[in-house]
């Protein structure tokens, strides 16, 4: 696990940055990103790979972070990465809702969970197995789809969360194939939607 003695205070950081959601249930709303650096999950089609070395990015006070959030008076602050939850965030989410601020979190799950959010994303990967003490907080499923085995890994996860939560299936768009896996499969299962990464076709972050 990346936490370290500084991670109390301090976390290495990628990028802040205020726009607009671009996935899932809260897309469009106006959200402050945390960009937190250090993963180890390995995605192929990752594009932040820049985030993967966490000792490439400066660590960041998190007194700033939560300066900087607040200022941008957004609807939602988004904790993302890199793989968030391989950093302890207690003390910078609680320092966030102290501020009044309602806290996403986008993950793998492939570390223990830590936190207090308002809502979770979850996007298992078949490359590095999510940690069981994720299932229990799950707002909504995203998982990404490449090839068949994708889907059955979706159902596998969707069996283990709540059944309110909701679920998305995300084309992994280098490859015309997996669009049409995931269209066709959401006409044929009606539990599940659609995600469109809709920043990318805006053209902003």
């Amino acid at each position: 696990m990346a936490n370290s003695s500084m991670s109390q205070n301090s976390l290495p950081i990628v990028e802040t940055f205020h726009s607009m959601q671009g996935e899932g249930a809260w897309m469009g709303a106006n959200a402050f990103f945390m960009r937190l650096a250090g993963c180890d999950v390995g995605c192929p089609w990752c594009d932040t790979k820049m985030s993967w070395n966490a000792q490439k990015h400066p660590q960041v006070p998190i007194a700033d972070l939560v300066a900087q959030a607040s200022s941008a008076k957004p609807a939602i602050v988004v904790i993302t990465g890199g793989e968030p939850l391989m950093h302890d965030l207690t003390a910078l989410t609680g320092q966030l809702k102290e501020q009044g601020l309602r806290v996403h979190l986008e993950t793998s799950g492939a570390y223990p969970y830590s936190g207090s959010f308002d809502w979770v994303t979850f996007s298992p990967k078949r490359f590095k197995l999510p940690h069981p003490s994720i299932y229990s907080q799950v707002s909504e499923l995203k998982v990404v789809i490449k090839e068949p085995l994708d889907l059955a890994w979706a159902e596998q996860n969707a069996k283990m969360l709540d059944a309110q939560v909701l679920k998305y299936l995300q084309a992994e768009w280098s490859t015309n194939i997996s669009k049409e896996l995931v269209m066709q499969y959401v006409l044929r299962h009606p539990a599940w939607r659609v995600s469109m990464q809709t920043h990318k076709l805006l053209g902003v972050r």
